[in-house]
């Protein structure tokens, strides 16, 4: 037991130093000037999710945003440094709600496991969209153009980054889920196999 926690943790460990790493090769646009750029770091968090589960894609999540913190920091208010970094990338981890399905469905297919992870990690997506969104509508509202509603602002600014980055992730996610997988099964736990 103590083995499999050990393993758990170096899991997370490794899936924050890769989001960190990949965070790195993030390609910003000339709208973002009050942060957000479009990266894979949601990819290694979607990954460690749906083969751990809710709580640790929650936990390495949460890890990776004040990792970001300290890399590009952007900080307003302390509610305002929670939503952007810790809240956002711990609702990544939401697609961990979706690890049964992955793991029972994996067993049979991994491909098949793959693709029926994608709501989930749209689901952890927008959780992350909404987070960003409600900061936007809260801290970033005096950017808005004049005329223009503050929350239909925020809905354009970080869309544009957000959306090419989950479907950059998502994308990336179905190609590396069934490799994974097939190296290094996660299996359901009423499965008969001993899990790696």
């Amino acid at each position: 037991m103590r083995s499999q926690r050990t393993l758990l943790l170096v899991e997370v460990a490794l899936t924050v130093a890769l989001a960190a790493a990949l965070n790195f090769l993030a390609l910003r646009l000339p709208i973002n000037f009050a942060g957000g750029s479009i990266s894979l770091s949601m990819v290694p968090i979607f990954v460690l999710a749906l083969r751990r589960g809710v709580g640790a894609g929650l936990i390495a999540g949460f890890a990776f945003g004040c990792i970001d913190l300290v890399i590009e920091p952007y900080f307003l208010a302390p509610i305002q440094v929670l939503l952007d970094y810790g809240v956002a990338y711990a609702a990544v981890g939401l697609a961990g709600l979706g690890a049964g399905v992955f793991r029972m469905t994996s067993e049979r297919s991994a491909l098949a496991g793959a693709a029926v992870s994608v709501p989930f990690m749209l689901l952890g997506g927008l959780a992350r969209f909404a987070a960003a969104w409600t900061s936007g509508v809260v801290f970033f509202g005096s950017n808005a153009p004049k005329g223009q509603p503050v929350w239909l602002y925020s809905i354009v600014y970080n869309s544009s980054y957000l959306l090419p980055s989950l479907v950059i992730s998502i994308t990336a996610a179905i190609l590396i889920l069934p490799v994974l997988q097939r190296a290094v099964p996660v299996l359901a736990p009423d499965s008969k196999a001993v899990s790696a």
